[in-house]
């Protein structure tokens, strides 16, 4: 398996509860329509510190020829075309788990 691992900055003006609120009922529903999208895992920072980034969202495929393939089609075009509604920044890559306790 590889997966994309997406960090996240809320939108200028944006409120941390709206953020968080436009991600989970909203955004997480047009990512989950990407084509051979295996799991998604969105991950809100805390609250009640500075942190660089508002939140880590991990999206697993079977291999990368998958992600190219996801990141090709109409409905990646939704994900990005989502994104400008509720995201500054987005810094992500592409890993392979290594679990050290599991």
């Amino acid at each position: 398996m590889a997966k994309i691992v997406a960090l996240v900055k809320r939108k200028d003006g944006m409120t941390y509860a709206e953020f968080v609120s436009y991600w989970q009922d909203h955004h997480a529903h047009v990512v989950s329509r990407l084509p051979g999208l295996r799991r998604y895992v969105q991950n809100p920072a805390r609250e009640g510190h500075q942190w660089l980034y508002d939140g880590m969202a991990e999206l697993w495929f079977d291999d990368v020829d998958a992600i190219r393939t996801a990141f090709r089609s109409t409905e990646s075009d939704d994900v990005r075309a989502d994104e400008p509604n509720f995201v500054d920044t987005i810094d992500w890559f592409i890993a392979d788990e290594h679990p050290v306790i599991a």
